[in-house]
């Protein structure tokens, strides 16, 4: 740091007394703040141009979202672990304005740990958001990205509020955006799943807010001062009762949020409905907010009413596991699937932190950094078949890897990584959940190893469906050793065809495309039936409003050809800075573990007796 002229200011903090801090010039710049509002300052930017163009729109939404993330990486650089994180003392990348003392409210920003990761995390799921709706999103781009940008000022104000009205405002900032933009640029039943989005956050926040208010009017007849800092308040000692009870009003919010059985039932909606830019934002940092919530507010401000529900809470967890990933093996709709894996990969967060062990709570914060690239990646992922193809339903697809390559790589990239495969991002944070689990008590544990080979299983067959095999369109390999019955079929009804007992298919069957080694559909309740030779479809029932290859020539009656191109620059721009921290989180945890660890000891020393 450059030398320069040191600013002293007062810090007043009631009833702590007045705190003298000398700051250097960059110290004292307002990070936080500026990270915080520069997206709204963007989109109020956007609302006020008359006649903004397009493109206009996507450039100012493109360069402060990345000067958020610029901010947020150099906040993450400069962050100490160690620096004190409690009522009265004051520390870099804490910043106050004491606006509302009559009632105890104030402009009270800082962070720890845990939220410094969280906001890199949330900077970069919005660039690549904005990057990927680039040419995808062409109708009323103006609100697009004023949607977009607001929404990232309300998840970045989530992890940076330290007053308790501050934070709810900026909870109710989210729900607004998101339920536009999942209503306005979804799919078919968009208004249902925007309305169901917003019934359910709706009712967790108003729960919250009943919980605030207590909080705030047990703390001021403790103590008779009003104050809504969320760090003062952790020094308040309440009845066990009152915990008990209160401790609901914020788990419910947030576990909505998570979201956790019995809970979850808007989720599977909200991912199929909403664009593929929302989808990636509500899964890789909206569902985090649930966790952080748990982080920041129930364990420490309720610790007796933590252990009271730790139980009941862990149980719902191993059953959102299960229940998360046996749901998700039956689903035909890709989108739909990663949905529910979701649901089960979060469960881990809720069970590692409520186990109160570190090794628990260092799972958790992993798994939900590890949960952000893998699934926000797939998600990417399957935007892009949705750009070409138009469908999601797995029964459509079959060999990609002979025909998208690349999109097949990155595919079973984060395929992996999403089903815990050592040295990638997934495996050493369900790893701590579960051995903190196993500390906990080890029948605890037994069915969150065993929902690995569950998640191993929805993920693979998935992928045996989607990548690998026979290309639709293609006729099979006669010389191929593991042919099915289906493609056997197919090929004596072709052989059949060529000897002139067929009216017009097959007078020249073209050499036959080698397949990629798998199966393809062969297990799939959509599969055709061996016996049945599908029926012969003429080029006008090729369906080309679903993006099937206007010129291809398919090989096999009743199946159209897959000819699309593989990754685009943009594409490609948006991937690759998730397989890389992939990869990195998988390799050395301990970079993330660093960082968050002693936030989450001062918790852990706060909830446990």
């Amino acid at each position: 740091m450059g030398e320069g002229v040191g600013v002293c200011l007062p810090i007043t903090s009631s009833p702590y007394h007045p705190i003298t801090l000398v700051m250097t010039p960059v110290e004292n710049f307002p990070y936080l703040s500026v990270m915080t509002f520069l997206p709204m300052l963007a989109a109020l930017v956007i609302l006020f141009i008359p006649r903004i163009t397009q493109q206009a729109a996507r450039s100012i939404a493109l360069i402060t979202a990345l000067g958020s993330l610029v901010m947020s990486i150099v906040v993450l650089a400069r962050f100490d672990p160690q620096a004190p994180f409690e009522a009265g003392i004051t520390v870099p990348f804490q910043e106050r304005i004491n606006w509302g003392q009559e009632v105890g409210a104030s402009y009270f920003l800082g962070i720890d740990g845990i939220a410094a990761l969280l906001l890199v995390l949330t900077t970069l799921i919005s660039v690549i958001s904005i990057i990927w709706s680039w040419d995808t999103v062409n109708t009323r781009v103006r609100e697009y990205y004023i949607a977009i940008l607001l929404l990232e000022t309300g998840m970045l104000g989530v992890f940076v509020a330290l007053d308790m009205f501050l934070f709810y405002i900026f909870w109710e900032l989210m729900l607004i955006p998101m339920a536009l933009l999942i209503g306005i640029w979804g799919s078919t039943n968009r208004v249902y799943a925007a309305v169901k989005f917003f019934l359910y956050t709706l009712f967790g926040s108003l729960l919250m807010l009943v919980g605030i208010v207590a909080t705030y009017w047990a703390y001021y007849q403790q103590t008779g001062i009003l104050t809504l800092d969320v760090l003062q308040l952790t020094q308040g000692e309440y009845g066990r009762t009152f915990q008990i009870l209160v401790f609901l009003t914020f788990f419910i919010a947030f576990a909505v949020k998570v979201p956790l059985f019995p809970f979850h039932t808007w989720l599977p909606d909200a991912h199929v409905e909403a664009p593929t830019a929302a989808s990636v934002i509500l899964a890789a940092v909206m569902l985090k907010m649930g966790g952080y919530g748990f982080l920041r507010f129930n364990l420490p401000l309720f610790p007796e009413g933590t252990r009271f529900w730790q139980p009941w809470v862990i149980a719902l967890s191993v059953i959102a596991i299960l229940y998360g990933a046996l749901v998700a093996l039956v689903q035909p709709d890709m989108k739909k699937l990663i949905a529910y894996s979701s649901v089960s990969h979060m469960a881990f967060v809720t069970l590692g932190i409520f186990v109160l062990n570190i090794q628990g709570l260092d799972g958790a914060m992993l798994v939900m950094l590890a949960h952000g690239f893998n699934t926000g990646a797939l998600f990417l992922l399957v935007g892009v078949i949705y750009e070409r193809a138009h469908t999601r339903l797995i029964a459509n697809f079959s060999g990609l890897a002979a025909v998208l390559p690349m999109w097949s790589g990155f595919f079973v990239l984060f395929m992996l990584a999403s089903i815990g495969l050592p040295g990638l991002s997934g495996f050493p944070g369900e790893f701590l959940a579960a051995l903190g689990a196993w500390n906990f008590n080890p029948w605890v544990a037994v069915p969150t190893f065993a929902v690995v080979i569950f998640a191993a299983w929805y993920m693979m067959w998935l992928t045996q469906r989607v990548v690998w095999g026979r290309p639709k369109g293609v006729m099979p390999d006669p010389h191929d050793g593991a042919l099915t019955p289906t493609e056997t079929a197919l090929l004596a009804a072709s052989a059949h065809a060529g000897h002139g007992h067929s009216g017009g298919y097959g007078q020249a069957v073209p050499g036959p495309v080698p397949r990629i080694a798998g199966g393809s559909q062969e297990h799939s309740p959509d599969a055709p039936n061996p016996s049945e030779v599908p029926a012969v479809h003429g080029a006008d029932d090729l369906d080309h409003e679903h993006g099937w290859h206007a010129g291809a020539t398919s090989e096999v009656p009743g199946e159209q050809r897959q000819i699309w191109p593989d990754l685009s620059v943009k594409e490609l721009l948006t991937l690759l800075p998730l397989a890389v921290l992939t990869i990195y989180l998988g390799v050395y945890p301990q970079a993330v573990l660093t960082i968050v660890e002693p936030a989450l000891q001062r918790i852990l020393a706060l909830v446990t007796p």
